[in-house]
């Protein structure tokens, strides 16, 4: 069974103004990482786990909902909340940064991009047997990547205003010096020398900054997708793991056949991203099979398809089938929050940030 891991990424914030609490030192000091690790991030309200490797969702979601309830039952013995959202509500005018060298050295390559640089995400990685692979599948997999991110934004206000984005944070990034689908490789090689090339180049300290929303692991043998906001609850978590490892199966099992990769045009796939990230799921996609724009929920199905043969062999058909139906009730993480603050303003938008963070259930929401 092809194995998966997740990493999550949490703001702590102040729970009567919702902006960024810095307190991650405090809070990391308390908690127990459970089989995974937790560590400090860029900014110092921020938290990071990364999970221990899975093979099934079932397993997944025991572990975070089990971790999750430990950071929110210390963050709140420390007088704030742990949120799961690609940006806070509210910011202050600029963040404070951990206290570590690399961290100070983004700081100063970057400068005044670090002001709107508050923003969290959810990444997934997929086990591949070796690099060469681990391109067979970023090759097929990034033309995906708007789907992903119309499945998952999480982030519709800025400075406590509306955007009138699902994914406030995937604007941001855009400031970032690499960011949006990687490009297209010819090999292990091809991929090696083109990522270290970068680092020097346009505040990029080294590769772990080239922030292309896929990517090869440095540390171990996995493609790392990391188009998808911080999420609310467990729920679009469990699914896009289970999306992005039957996607990178289907590659692998396309390149033993000899099935090449749909061939899709930077500039569409960037343009794809930026409709992906204002719409989400309410408007039209990009369908790479086409090259053309379709019903988003359509694109939804056209994946499905894609994907059919993996996600039968790894059990989680049924288990994808309810998440996307329990998507289609409740909304993505950004139509949540936009009709929690419509309804019910600050306060009923702390109630959903607080209550639905450990929410894990198909049925919940």
């Amino acid at each position: 069974m092809t194995t998966f891991g997740i990493e999550e990424e949490y703001f702590l914030v102040e729970p009567r103004t919702l902006r960024p609490a810095s307190l991650a030192d405090s809070v990391l000091t308390d908690l127990d990482p459970g089989r995974g690790a937790v560590t400090h991030e860029f900014l110092a309200s921020q938290l990071e786990r990364a999970t221990a490797v899975f093979t099934d969702l079932a397993e997944a979601e025991a572990d975070l909902h089990k971790f999750r309830a430990d950071l929110a039952s210390t963050a709140h013995a420390h007088g704030v909340l742990a949120v799961g959202a690609g940006t806070p509500f509210d910011a202050h005018p600029a963040p404070t940064l951990t206290d570590a060298p690399r961290y100070h050295r983004i700081g100063s390559g970057v400068r005044g991009v670090v002001r709107d640089h508050q923003i969290c995400a959810t990444h997934v990685h997929v086990g591949v047997p070796n690099r060469e692979a681990g391109v067979r599948a970023l090759n097929a997999v990034r033309v995906w990547l708007p789907t992903l991110l119309a499945l998952t934004g999480n982030s519709p206000f800025w400075r406590g205003r509306s955007t009138g984005f699902d994914s406030w944070r995937a604007v941001i990034m855009r400031r970032w010096a690499t960011t949006g689908c990687p490009p297209a490789f010819a090999d292990a090689n091809d991929y090696d020398r083109r990522i270290r090339r970068l680092v020097g180049v346009g505040g990029t300290v080294d590769t772990a900054t080239v922030a292309w929303y896929a990517r090869l692991s440095e540390l171990h043998p996995t493609v790392e997708v990391r188009v998808a906001d911080a999420q609310l609850d467990l729920a679009p978590t469990l699914l896009l793991a289970a999306l992005t490892r039957a996607l990178v199966v289907t590659a692998l099992a396309d390149a033993e056949r000899g099935t090449r990769p749909l061939d899709v045009e930077p500039e569409l796939l960037d343009a794809a991203l930026w409709q992906a990230s204002r719409d989400g799921l309410r408007g039209e996609l990009l369908d790479p099979t086409t090259r053309t724009l379709e019903p988003a929920r359509a694109v939804v199905a056209t994946l499905l398809r894609q994907v059919d043969e993996a996600l039968h062999q790894a059990g989680d058909g049924p288990r994808v089938t309810a998440l996307l139906e329990r998507l289609e009730r409740a909304g993505t993480g950004a139509r949540q929050q936009q009709r929690a603050f419509h309804h019910g303003g600050l306060s009923g938008l702390r109630g959903l940030l607080e209550s639905s963070f450990t929410r894990g259930e198909i049925s919940g929401g």
